[in-house]
């Protein structure tokens, strides 16, 4: 007899066994991650349940604290997953690959797109400055995740000067904060902006102007020999 078949005792005819499913450890894993991101975005730290995520992904409370050890370890590994998602999408843009300013033009094109589609990450990092980074603290993982946009910063800057096309004596991490800035707050801010000003931020031709207005208004900064003096 084949595998995966057994035989009928009542007619003797055969049929199909379902095949056991492989274990799969990482898959879990990210599952977990996947759907405990959601709830702890809407719900924070305190109003997310480990029971609601354990329901969602089919598998056990008693599972999540096996793979993370708590509920604070699995809401680190969510910050930890999310500031890695973006720091690993930015360091395969092959940035050293274009001139200065257009390299500062596609993290730009980068940073904006990626922030808009990520509400969940706008969300994470909001609710952990309203509790002051209490537990992003504990995580040496983040503060290193986030050194290698500086450093790419660095580098496009770096170039930019010895080609002439930047003269402003800028710091890579005020660049990155004024970018993020820009970026963040139309994602962070964008009911309310909407409610009060009446402005959709998410229709097509604002993301296009509010992209363009961004881009153009920083590397005319970094072409500005009177900035940062």
């Amino acid at each position: 007899m084949g595998q995966g078949m057994t035989a009928d005792d009542a007619t003797g005819t055969t049929k199909k066994t379902k095949p056991s499913r492989k274990n799969d450890p990482e898959g879990t894993r990210q599952d977990i991650l996947e759907v405990a991101t959601e709830e702890f975005a809407s719900l924070g730290f305190s109003g997310g349940r480990v029971d609601a995520i354990a329901a969602r992904t089919r598998t056990t409370k008693r599972m999540i604290y096996y793979y993370f050890g708590g509920k604070e370890e699995l809401y680190l590994a969510v910050l930890e997953k999310v500031y890695g998602d973006i720091r690993a999408i930015e360091n395969r843009l092959n940035l050293q690959d274009l001139d200065p300013e257009a390299a500062i033009r596609a993290l730009i094109d980068f940073t904006f797109d990626y922030q808009e589609q990520h509400e969940d990450f706008i969300r994470l990092v909001s609710i952990e400055n309203i509790h002051r980074a209490e537990h992003m603290k504990k995580s040496k993982a983040i503060a290193n995740l986030n050194i290698t946009v500086i450093d790419t910063l660095a580098r496009i800057l770096e170039r930019g000067r010895a080609a002439g096309v930047f003269k402003a004596d800028i710091q890579p991490i005020d660049l990155h904060l004024m970018i993020s800035a820009f970026c963040f707050f139309r994602v962070s801010n964008r009911h309310t902006f909407n409610l009060i000003f009446h402005q959709n931020l998410a229709a097509a031709d604002t993301r296009t102007r509010h992209k363009r207005m961004i881009a153009d208004a920083i590397v005319s900064l970094l072409k500005s020999e009177a900035a940062g003096t």
